[in-house]
């Protein structure tokens, strides 16, 4: 190889992932041997726990999909010059509106599951939207509007989901969803006597049915392609991206700036909401009570910066990110190593594959605010 060549792979995006995800690796390695594990058992133990079965590559991607939705709401709003960290908080809005919608209205198949499903993307837009008219309105910064609206749909929940009539009884959960509303492939069949007989002689088949396999990772893929094309292929997506990098100029060339605020931080919003409600309609069946965030809204914001906050990166990003979480949960009970030291070594390698962008973002965000001229500057 020449050395433009060389010099020309070793500034190219894949050059810097590949490095990073090995910095990662090696950084848990040192982590687990300083914690008295054997590096080479955890990483197989981790490939094992992804690859060996049938059944782990489908609850890998069950993992991701979330990730990977919560991740284009993050990337969304940042390709528009905000900071969406509100995902967790509109994660959970969008659970809640599905499970509502999924437990308390009787409609047909397949209606019923897009019913509940946009419920709870609506809901959720609408309290991205919130953050975004707080913002447009009276210049509070999304970042601080959304981490406080993140603990105010928490407890919203957790008044909504303990309601008589709504909790289900000897639970702090809501009603589980009708089976209408269900998104999971063949839920009833696969338990019927001919779905058992037929799973009998196809093993791969049976292995991947006995998981809760859903259409929500075709409704991840879609939206990301929706989040590019309206991005990079309509006159809003420009609109959305020509305020994020300099709302001064946006404002002068004739874009109500303040309308564009809210629509990015709406849309962010139910990005987030269609993780929570296709979470509840391919897994969960329920809205529960919370005592903590569940993270997924969190996660995606690393997802995002893996993903270099690009919609068509987010997949690959989630997909990586629900595979260490996924393969990660196996190291606890084949090590019988302390969670602590788990999350120690998965975030080691998030944490450096996410790096490069991270700088990148960090630093186009100084620049903009520096020059007064991105949406943070009034």
């Amino acid at each position: 190889m020449s050395s433009e060549k060389r010099s020309a792979f070793t500034s190219s995006p894949l050059f810097r992932t590949l490095f990073s995800v090995f910095t990662g690796l090696l950084v848990g390695a040192i982590v687990l041997l300083a914690s008295g594990y054997s590096p080479a058992k955890a990483y197989q133990v981790i490939f094992d726990g992804i690859f060996s079965k049938p059944s782990y590559v489908s609850y890998t991607i069950i993992y991701a999909t979330p990730l990977i939705m919560t991740g284009l709401s993050v990337a969304f709003a940042f390709k528009t010059g905000l900071f969406n960290i509100g995902a967790e908080g509109q994660f959970i809005m969008g659970a809640l509106g599905a499970a509502l919608a999924g437990a308390f209205i009787s409609l047909p198949p397949v209606i019923h599951a897009l019913v509940a499903a946009a419920t709870g993307i609506a809901l959720a837009a609408a309290w991205g939207g919130l953050a975004g008219y707080l913002k447009a309105r009276f210049g509070v910064n999304e970042v601080i509007a959304t981490i406080m609206l993140n603990w105010t749909a928490l407890y919203l929940n957790n008044y909504i989901v303990t309601l008589p009539g709504i909790k289900r009884p000897a639970a702090t959960a809501t009603a589980f969803i009708l089976d209408t509303a269900r998104i999971e492939f063949l839920p009833l069949w696969k338990a019927s006597e001919a779905g058992k007989l037929w799973r009998a002689g196809h093993p791969v088949w049976n292995d991947i049915l006995r998981t809760p396999f859903n259409a929500g990772i075709l409704a991840a893929l879609l939206l990301a392609f929706v989040c590019w094309w309206l991005l990079n292929r309509t006159t809003l997506g420009y609109e959305l991206r020509a305020v994020g990098h300099n709302s001064d100029c946006a404002e002068h060339v004739g874009i109500d700036v303040k309308s564009r605020m809210i629509y990015s931080m709406a849309i962010a919003g139910g990005l987030a909401g269609a993780a929570g409600a296709l979470h509840v309609l391919g897994w969960t069946r329920q809205a529960a009570e919370l005592a903590a965030m569940e993270g997924l809204g969190f996660d995606g914001i690393a997802v995002a910066l893996i993903g270099n906050a690009s919609p068509v990166g987010c997949v690959p990003a989630g997909l990586l990110f629900g595979a260490l979480k996924y393969g990660g949960s196996k190291l606890q009970f084949a090590l019988r190593a302390p969670i602590e030291v788990v999350n120690i070594v998965i975030g080691s390698i998030v944490f450096f594959v996410a790096m490069p962008a991270l700088t990148r973002i960090v630093s186009r965000w100084a620049r903009r605010t520096a020059r007064g001229g991105g949406p943070h500057a009034g």
